[in-house]
């Protein structure tokens, strides 16, 4: 896992804000990758764009992660995209839920 230090080197990669939900991620992760694409550029600044490309990329993969892990453990059905996602998913729900419900009613 990333530390704090990764996480907003990151997120300035992505010029994203402490807030940046998953759906803000993806969006500036497409932005970014549209402008830096080593096939939209040409000479000298291919090296460049493929260098950026690459940081933009892992920056992504690095605040998904987080996002996923750490930030928004609980997600709404419909912002699930992987079976993975959905069986982590229900099985926190599943451990939340008991677990509040054991607490009320002892």
């Amino acid at each position: 896992m990333a530390d704090y230090k990764q996480i907003d080197k990151v997120r300035k990669t992505l010029k994203l804000g402490e807030s940046a939900t998953i759906p803000e991620i993806k969006k500036a992760f497409r932005k970014l990758s549209l402008k830096y694409h080593p096939d939209k550029c040409k000479g000298k600044d291919k090296t460049k764009c493929e260098k950026k490309f690459k940081e933009i990329n892992n920056a992504n993969e690095v605040l998904i992660e987080y996002c996923l892990n750490y930030k928004f453990p609980l997600k709404e059905a419909e912002d699930i995209e992987t079976l993975e996602e959905r069986e982590k998913n229900d099985h926190m729900k599943r451990f939340y839920d008991g677990w509040w419900w054991d607490l009320n009613n002892d």
